[in-house]
């Protein structure tokens, strides 16, 4: 589905999203790597694309196969108090925040969300880009290091749960990784789908394996086919009204 510009389509599409029959395909070697990952440092990775509408549902199965409770999203942090209230009482989601339509929030987030049971969520966005690639994702990296929310799952963007540097600079998974070396991450494996991110975009990669697995010593969930999210976008005009710039 495409972007939605109303609470009630949101509301809807999140009523919608179906959870309750969902399971992720697990290998055991893969599943006991990631349990000790989670053991050694606390923490496990998981790296996507956003505005896909499978995400989630993958959240919630490795959550439920790791037995965890604490999560920690890429979303920005000063939307906590709105997001307990939505966890609270099904409000709370008309923020301008919730609208940028960057596919990091999806309808399908809110269903997982309310569908594990003594859920606790750490948002670790600063929400103000400074134009320094690192910069950002070491911040993101000390605020999930001082959350203390371990053992938890904690989901980014695939540029940042990687472990090492890259061309773009030096991933919050490296940070993460250099003050916890046995830190794992998972990357999303996608094969043919579209996904929402600002708009409607298409991509045709390869995963011949479903679910999570390990492969030349690192892991994955491996997605075949994936579909797109329905994601809260607002016009930036009415963005920047709304928030005050």
């Amino acid at each position: 589905m495409p972007g939605v510009d109303t609470l009630d389509g949101l509301l809807q599409a999140v009523a919608e999203f179906r959870t309750d029959d969902y399971e992720l395909p697990v290998e055991k070697t893969a599943l006991d790597r990631a349990r000790r990952s989670l053991e050694d440092t606390g923490l496990l990775l998981l790296g996507e694309v956003h505005g896909v509408r499978e995400n989630p549902l993958i959240v919630l199965g490795l959550m439920r196969a790791l037995g965890l409770t604490h999560l920690a999203l890429e979303w920005p942090e000063n939307l906590k108090p709105q997001l307990d209230v939505y966890l609270a009482d099904g409000t709370g989601l008309d923020h301008p925040l919730w609208w940028l339509g960057d596919g990091r929030v999806t309808a399908g987030h809110f269903a997982v969300l309310k569908a594990i049971p003594g859920l606790v969520v750490t948002l670790f966005d600063g929400g103000m880009f400074t134009g320094d690639w690192s910069q950002r994702d070491a911040l993101m990296a000390e605020r999930v290091l001082t959350a203390h929310l371990e053992p938890a799952l904690v989901v980014a963007g695939n540029a940042h749960t990687l472990t090492s540097p890259t061309e773009l600079g030096l991933p919050m998974g490296a940070c993460l990784a250099s003050a916890r070396p046995a830190l794992e991450s998972v990357s999303i494996q996608y094969g043919s789908g579209s996904y929402y991110n600002i708009e409607p975009r298409q991509s045709r990669g390869y995963a011949a394996v479903a679910g999570l697995y390990a492969a030349d010593e690192e892991l994955f969930v491996g997605l075949p086919e994936f579909g797109e999210a329905t994601v809260p976008h607002l016009p930036v005009e009415l963005l920047r009204d709304r928030l005050g710039l």
